[in-house]
């Protein structure tokens, strides 16, 4: 699975003011070693304008009493399964080799590697168990909703979107900007233009682009069998 980058930029500055520049010229964090940031058509949601739509809440109704808890990073209770549970995840879904259970522990235990903070977890209301997980980059104004995995056996099959808009409701309840969802690459990427408020950026080899809300050019771009 290869990820859309248009240029790649290791930054040094962590401060959430230098992040969030980053973040809004098209760049986000990723896996590849501490600091380095892609720029790509990234999407994200505008959380003054969001707001939840009838087919929002057609999918929460999915998934009920699914309730989320946010976990610092790096985490001090970390345990092979959780490892072996993303890599089962991302084997099944996007193919073998995508996801390793060492690069799982690695983004949760080892900050001088990795480049991400929070760890959002999905589970009953009652917490008897944790059918879900996403790891994300947070500060005070933005959240970059970055790696889910999520049980899928135990798993509704609307769990991973159903996670995605629990994860934008308790980010506009915390107070930030914005949501940043990945980038807009593939085909089956249009399920984010659903929304309210959502954004993405077209960008270029050039380094400049623009945040842009026509979703119908967007699906012209994703229809297109190269990027």
């Amino acid at each position: 699975m290869n990820y859309l980058s248009w240029n790649q930029h290791a930054i040094t500055d962590f401060s959430p003011k230098a992040v969030n520049e980053m973040y809004e010229k098209g760049y986000v964090f990723t896996r590849l070693g501490r600091g380095v940031m892609q720029q790509t058509r990234s999407v994200r949601v505008d959380l003054s304008k969001f707001a939840l739509s009838s087919e929002n809440r057609r999918i929460l109704k999915k998934v009920p009493n699914v309730s989320l808890q946010s976990t610092k990073v790096p985490i001090v209770d970390y345990s092979y399964p959780l490892g072996k549970l993303a890599k089962d995840f991302y084997d099944t879904k996007f193919g073998p080799g995508i996801m390793s259970a060492q690069k799982i522990k690695e983004m949760l235990t080892d900050p001088s590697k990795s480049n991400f903070n929070c760890l959002l977890k999905f589970a009953p209301a009652d917490r008897s168990t944790t059918h879900g997980y996403t790891i994300c980059y947070e500060n005070e104004s933005l959240l970059h909703y970055s790696y889910p995995f999520y049980d899928l056996k135990e798993s509704s099959k609307d769990m991973g979107l159903g996670m995605m808009i629990r994860a934008i409701e308790w980010a506009k309840a915390e107070g930030k900007k914005f949501v940043y969802l990945g980038s807009l690459q593939r085909p089956s990427d249009t399920y984010k233009l659903q929304f309210e408020g959502l954004e993405w950026f077209d960008g270029g080899p050039n380094g400049t682009g623009a945040w842009k809300t026509d979703f119908e050019e967007a699906k012209k771009i994703l229809s297109k069998p190269t990027l």
